[in-house]
């Protein structure tokens, strides 16, 4: 007998309640981010390998190490989306959305793909859910982009949040920080980790996301990025602030946070969670002012944020909706009525009724009413010998009727 077959490592399925949080979290996305005039965008599950290289960094870990990527039959490199941004700028540019007021505004929730080491809550295909504002250098952008997120995990009881904000200023500003950052690590590279030194020179500020007790070690006394930035840089991140003030949201500046991908300018921002052990980040994003010229593009400005939504039902309330109500259930003693009661379903789905029919031989009536309770039917439609039944199942009421008018009974009690 051949091996029974499994779902690759680092993935899973979703099934039942877990699938309806899943629409739960997807539903209340969309009433937080189109209440702020975001509007759905659908990228596709693969693209051209070089967007990825281009727009994240060939010298990320994303790009080094986690893209499923593969050769088509016509010879061309494809790489199943590791990350939304990238892919929306690209829509953004192909469809000639700058011809919009700006700035476009665009949310998602999809599924993407990466070769990471799995873990509760990390998988190796999971789901986000993401929102860009593509067209405006505001600093209110980037402050009405972290509100969101925040009123997003507010209303999904997402705990024991901490919200982490910083600037990494302009490019010319990082190249000239990052100059003296590797000279600080070439000076401690005794105490570095073999990988951080072996990257330093492609991209030193990995360092700062590096796990080993050397390289924390080194970093604590490195210069800061924040010191470094430029009076426009510092004009920016302090009017960030301010919005955010406003708000009374709550935030720690962190000289320490640099997100993972190569795109990120200014403003960066990640939420942990508490609830979540080591690996607390539940979503986090910043500006990427510079990502569209990259891709070809003109200069452009941009902001926006992605948020794990296998880590959202980790650190959230449960969020598993009640299943559609059963409005009507319809039973029959013999094959005979089989086409009677499939007719009387399909009307009353038809009706706008939710209905379901008998379909696994059950006794009748015992064994349907059986199963008709464990659905919470409302009504049960009885089809035997004697002609046909109502039941009210909440009451046990039942009456004899006639098929023709059943449904309208059911439409008028329910």
């Amino acid at each position: 007998m051949s091996e029974r077959l499994k779902a690759p490592r680092g993935t899973r399925d979703v099934l039942g309640e877990q699938a309806a949080a899943y629409a739960e979290v997807e539903q209340r996305a969309r009433g937080v981010l189109e209440a702020a005039g975001y509007e759905r965008i659908e990228t596709p599950a693969f693209e051209a390998t070089e967007l990825f290289a281009r727009g994240v960094g060939p010298a990320t870990d994303v790009v080094e190490k986690e893209m499923y990527t593969f050769e088509d039959a016509g010879g061309r490199s494809l790489t199943l989306r590791p990350e939304g941004t990238a892919p929306v700028c690209r829509a953004y540019l192909e469809h000639g959305m700058s011809r919009r007021p700006q700035p476009v505004k665009l949310w998602y929730m999809s599924s993407f793909f990466r070769f990471e080491r799995a873990q509760a809550g990390r998988y190796r295909q999971f789901w986000q859910v993401g929102a860009e504002a593509i067209g405006s250098d505001d600093p209110a952008v980037d402050a009405e982009s972290i509100l969101l997120l925040a009123e997003l995990f507010d209303t999904l009881g997402v705990r024991g949040l901490r919200l982490r904000l910083s600037s990494l200023g302009t490019p010319r500003t990082r190249a000239l920080y990052r100059e003296q950052l590797i000279e600080h690590l070439n000076r401690h590279a005794e105490q570095l980790s073999t990988e951080v030194r072996e990257r330093m020179q492609r991209n030193p500020l990995r360092a700062f996301d590096s796990d080993h007790a050397g390289t924390r070690a080194v970093i604590a006394t490195a210069p800061k990025l924040l010191d470094a930035l430029d009076s426009a840089d510092r004009e920016h991140f302090t009017a960030v602030r301010e919005l955010l003030d406003d708000a009374s949201l709550a935030y720690e500046v962190d000289p320490m946070l640099v997100r993972g991908l190569d795109y990120y300018t200014r403003t960066v921002f990640e939420f942990e969670s508490a609830e979540l052990g080591a690996q607390r980040g539940v979503g986090g994003g910043g500006r990427y002012d510079g990502l569209i010229e990259q891709l070809a593009g003109p200069p452009t400005p941009g902001c926006g944020w992605a948020a794990g939504v296998e880590r959202i039902l980790l650190a959230g309330e449960p969020l598993a909706r009640a299943g559609a109500p059963v409005d009507l259930y319809v039973g029959f003693d013999a094959p005979q009525r089989r086409r009677v009661a499939f007719a009387l379903a399909t009307q009353a789905r038809q009706a706008g009724l939710h209905a379901q029919l008998e379909l696994a031989g059950r006794s009748f009536p015992k064994g349907q009413l059986k199963h008709a309770d464990r659905l919470g039917a409302r009504f049960v439609a009885l089809l035997g010998a004697d002609g046909v039944a109502l039941r009210q199942m909440d009451t046990g009421e039942q009456t004899e009727t006639a098929s023709e008018g059943l449904i309208a009974q059911v439409l008028r009690r329910r």
